[in-house]
């Protein structure tokens, strides 16, 4: 029997970044390669850009070393750089074995973690709005 292993929503997070960041570093020659790139579904269809544009560019802007022009792109890729980097060692800890598994956050802690997406991605979208002259 395969028992899977539980993982924090810190730790998701840092695994996705992890993800995000060896795409980011693959992803411009691919692009000028093939001439495919990732256009923003909502954008490309209704011309409003959503709260998540500009991540692509961010994070490939971060792993070139560019951190101005990932501030410029998205401020909410550097937010999520930072959570990854200050997690990544905890994440590699308890693969290791060295560190305790994730204790379950409560009701209280998941709801007000839910408040501070929420409003980052809110402030992320009002960003976005502006950057493309929507506001």
């Amino acid at each position: 029997m395969v028992v899977a292993r539980a993982y924090s929503v810190p730790e998701r997070i840092t695994l996705f970044g992890v993800g995000c960041a060896a795409i980011a570093t693959v992803y411009p020659t691919v692009s000028a390669h093939t001439g495919l790139e990732l256009p923003c579904p909502l954008r490309t269809l209704t011309g409003i850009p959503c709260p998540f544009c500009g991540l692509t560019t961010a994070t490939v802007a971060l792993v070139s070393g560019d951190a101005a022009g990932a501030v410029a792109a998205s401020p909410l890729a550097i937010l999520v750089a930072a959570l990854v980097i200050g997690t990544l060692p905890i994440l590699v800890g308890r693969l290791v074995g060295l560190g305790r598994a994730p204790v379950p956050w409560s009701a209280r802690t998941r709801r007000r973690v839910g408040w501070v997406a929420g409003v980052l991605v809110a402030g992320s979208w009002v960003f976005q709005l502006h950057r493309f002259h929507w506001l």
